[in-house]
């Protein structure tokens, strides 16, 4: 094995990719605009949610329950009219539909217990399942403070104090944009190896290899280093300025680590990314493939769903992953600060199914080119 051989392979697998709009429109969007979406326009919170307020009452009690929807959980309440509403949310305008009947003041003070109708848009998932919460709890508390005549403080006999570490703020949008990357960092280095293999069999180019003076080894190795770059690169630009910089994600540990695991992992993924390649025949193959193989790694693996959550046998399979070992040393190493000394057993993890994947995949690349 010549280190020439595998440096000029690799450099021709770099020319190809950059004759390839596709690859490198994927790249480009799997590690920009796929994480700033990820982060910001699927919120987990209630964030502008529109509401709508039929007041029929028109009372200061009333007037206090409109009032108390602002932003940035809700937008500004639109006060329409009774024979709106329905149509307001059959033409997708509102999410929420509140409905304050008439004589509402006057039954509240006679100890009544009249009703407030509350319509939702079911079809919004995320926003109706949380906001239900925030309708209920806003207009009891207004209602409850306007029957006592005061704000209420609530005093508790135990003092509860809340400490949220690595995420004080608690904004979902910082764990989804570094999860994000993790997943573009295993599915690009699968793609990439892949494609250029198949892409060598579809032009005809793998026949060229097999006169020249080169092995199968320096042929994988040229194959590995190459995507492997890339994919390293493009990890370290989405977490250097989309995240850390668009995003304001902050990162406590050291970004030098984090690359150091991404190359084990991209050494272990990119050898999966052959393996699957000498077994697909085509790019449409090659694509179904992927597809059993990526989404059980990635919704399996830790990343989406904690490991822990997960039956005993699916967390005992998934040790054999690579991709289990790297979301666990990235979450320490980017969120809590951890050092090599605490994610030392991720790391060695790595390096051994690395070259367990590594082995397989050569020997079926050898049977391949037969």
């Amino acid at each position: 094995m010549r280190l020439a051989n595998i440096f000029n392979l690799g450099v021709k697998e770099l020319r190809g990719l950059l004759r390839d709009p596709m690859l490198l429109a994927l790249i480009v969007y799997a590690f920009s605009v796929s994480i700033y979406t990820s982060s910001r326009a699927v919120p987990e919170t209630l964030n502008n949610a529109t509401i709508a307020i039929v007041d029929e009452d028109r009372s200061p009690v009333s007037g206090r329950i409109a009032t108390a929807f602002y932003p940035p959980y809700f937008t500004v309440p639109n006060l329409i009219s009774w024979p709106e509403m329905d149509s307001r949310m059959d033409a997708g305008l509102d999410t929420f539909a509140l409905n304050i009947p008439p004589n509402f003041q006057r039954d509240l003070l006679a100890g009544r217990s009249p009703t407030i109708q509350v319509n939702i848009d079911a079809t919004r998932m995320s926003q109706a399942f949380t906001g239900g919460g925030y309708v209920q709890q806003i207009v009891s508390s207004e209602v409850d403070e306007y029957v006592n005549r005061y704000r209420q403080v609530q005093t508790l006999p135990v003092d509860l104090a809340l400490r949220a570490r690595f995420n004080p703020q608690l904004d979902t949008g910082w764990f989804s944009a570094i999860t994000n990357i993790i997943s573009s960092i295993t599915m690009l280095s699968i793609v990439l190896t892949g494609a250029a293999l198949i892409r060598e069999r579809e032009h005809g180019t793998i026949e060229h290899l097999l006169v020249m003076p080169v092995t199968p080894t320096e042929i994988m190795l040229s194959k590995i280093w190459s995507m492997g770059l890339v994919v390293l690169v493009a990890s370290t630009f989405a977490l250097v300025f989309v995240a850390q910089g668009l995003l304001a994600v902050p990162i406590q540990g050291s970004i030098l680590l984090f690359l150091a695991a991404t190359a084990l992992q991209l050494f272990a993924t990119t050898s999966m990314g052959i393996f699957l390649a000498t077994v697909a025949g085509s790019m449409p193959q090659f694509g179904l493939l992927l597809m059993l193989v990526l989404l059980p790694l990635q919704v399996l693996s830790g990343g989406m769903t904690p490991s822990e959550s997960m039956p005993e046998i699916i967390q005992t399979i998934m040790l054999a992953a690579p991709n289990t070992h790297f979301v666990i040393l990235a979450q320490a190493i980017l969120f809590r600060g951890a050092g090599l000394g605490i994610v030392w057993p991720q790391f060695a993890a790595l390096i051994l199914i690395g070259i367990l994947l590594f082995s397989f995949s050569l020997r079926r690349f050898r049977r391949f080119l037969r």
